[in-house]
């Protein structure tokens, strides 16, 4: 983890299970924009896989968080959507098999009752088009790779 005294203002955080297809989409995307950390000075990219409750300590006391991760909305495989916080609703069902397991709108509300929440929490949703195991990205995701990252970088500028 990061010193405290040496934290940027801005974190961009990739969730999921490279193990797990499509689930590892964050995960990916953060090794590729670790590549260009030259370009975003005060921004401190993390791979936080599989996270839970981590991400807490993460995007404690932040400017901005943006967090990426591989997202059920019922839209076309691929998708990427940003969103905030309060634009969504958790479905999510906890199977309290894991310390990782984690909601991350629960970990933002407890972010928010600490008082150490980010200022800005911005959060990319990619809909998966497998879940399989396995460690590579569907053919859909791969191919958008560029597109996200687009999308990403434009929200870091």
């Amino acid at each position: 983890m990061t010193d405290q005294t040496h934290r940027k203002d801005v974190v961009v955080i990739g969730l999921g299970n490279p193990l797990l297809s499509d689930e590892g989409i964050g995960v990916h995307l953060i090794r590729k924009l670790s590549e260009h950390q030259d370009k975003f000075p005060s921004v401190e990219f993390i791979d936080a896989g599989t996270g839970g409750m981590n991400v807490l300590h993460l995007i404690a006391n932040r400017k901005k968080a943006v967090i990426i991760d591989c997202v059920k909305m019922g839209k076309k495989p691929g998708t990427i959507k940003r969103f905030e916080p309060a634009d969504v609703k958790t479905t999510k069902k906890m199977m309290h098999f894991s310390l990782h397991e984690a909601d991350i709108l629960r970990i933002i509300a407890i972010s928010r009752q600490l008082g150490e929440c980010p200022d800005q929490i911005v959060i990319f949703g990619i809909e998966p088009e497998s879940l399989e195991l396995g460690q590579n990205l569907s053919k859909t995701l791969s191919n958008g790779i560029d597109a996200y990252l687009d999308d990403i970088c434009n929200e870091l500028c």
